[in-house]
């Protein structure tokens, strides 16, 4: 559970970073890829994706949390 909505975010991109690094475990290949992605619009969004995909979990699991207190 988060406190605030700034929280769950943060705790979103937390949980969206240590995704990518379970799916790559090798941060040179990381290194090596990121200046792809890094310049690539659709890459981002998808990152952008990928964090929402986690804050609307996190607030969903919150809700359910604070609605059985």
């Amino acid at each position: 559970m988060t406190a605030t909505p700034q929280e769950g975010r943060e705790l979103a991109i937390m949980l969206a970073r240590k995704t990518i690094g379970a799916m790559q475990p090798d941060a040179e290949v990381r290194q090596v890829l990121r200046p792809g992605y890094a310049t690539s619009a659709e890459a981002l969004t998808a990152a952008g994706h990928v964090v929402a995909v986690e804050f609307a979990t996190i607030a969903a699991a919150n809700n359910y949390w604070r609605d059985q207190a």
